[in-house]
């Protein structure tokens, strides 16, 4: 009897707990599910990267990052600069830059793909940046894994290294740099404008010399060489004239 009532009493509390447990795990609020990349919600969590933030509201390249990352085969890949990064700038090196070359600059530092550290290592170069092809030049990047993630990145003006993963998970890769990745194409030393053929110079020295030996000597100069002709002349006939008496009074007296 005893027994009975014992064995009664067990199943009756496994039953309340197995009721227990499944309400507990009906009231459990379900996982989250994992949220879009966000670039901004990155940087700013980092906390020294204010200045790239505020060039990437200012060109609306955030936004443009935001909409493609998350819909893109590819992926993503953002170097970004620290604040320290421009500070180093000479100054005003931003502030010179036209509207339309401050979103070229900051499309340099964001690749149409998403590549990790070991991805690094089978890159071809040069790498295309999300401003390769504005104005139909290139602003590609020159990337070399040096092995145990490291990795150093060239623009042609600057070589920096990429010292920390901010993000590296698909699709969206963030890294740190040290230094503003200044493009050839807007910072690398100017190719000579060609100069205008000059062959108005020679030509004009030329006109000068031509009509220099065309143009009639001064008016001046013309009535003394008139005078100092007519005066030979004149001395000329007087002597002539001198020569013909004295014949003529030789004649006379012999």
């Amino acid at each position: 009897m005893c027994s009975s009532i014992l064995r009664l009493s067990v199943v009756l509390l496994a039953l309340a707990a197995c009721q227990w447990q499944a309400q507990a795990q009906a009231q459990a609020p379900a996982p989250a599910p994992t949220g879009p990349a966000n670039l901004t919600g990155i940087l700013d969590k980092a906390g020294q990267y204010t200045t790239f933030m505020r060039l990437l509201g200012s060109t609306e390249v955030g936004n443009q990052i935001a909409n493609q990352v998350n819909t893109s085969t590819e992926g993503m890949t953002v170097f970004a600069p620290t604040d320290n990064a421009f500070q180093n700038l000479k100054p005003g090196t931003i502030n010179s830059l036209t509207t339309q070359e401050q979103v070229q600059l900051v499309l340099y530092h964001v690749l149409p793909k998403f590549y990790s550290f070991d991805n690094f290592e089978t890159v071809s170069n040069p790498v295309r940046t999300q401003a390769t092809g504005n104005d139909g030049e290139v602003f590609g990047l020159t990337i070399v894994s040096i092995g145990n993630r490291q990795v150093n990145v060239s623009t042609g003006v600057i070589t920096t290294q990429l010292n920390n993963a901010l993000r590296e998970k698909s699709p969206l890769a963030v890294y740190q740099v040290d230094k503003v990745l200044l493009p050839n194409e807007l910072f690398g030393a100017k190719s000579p404008k060609t100069a205008p053929a000059s062959s108005s110079s020679p030509k004009s020295t030329d006109s000068k010399a031509h009509a220099k030996a065309e143009t009639p000597a001064p008016v001046g100069a013309s009535a003394a060489d008139t005078e100092a002709n007519g005066a030979f002349a004149f001395k000329s006939l007087g002597m002539t004239v001198v020569a013909v008496v004295g014949l003529i009074t030789t004649a006379l007296l012999f």
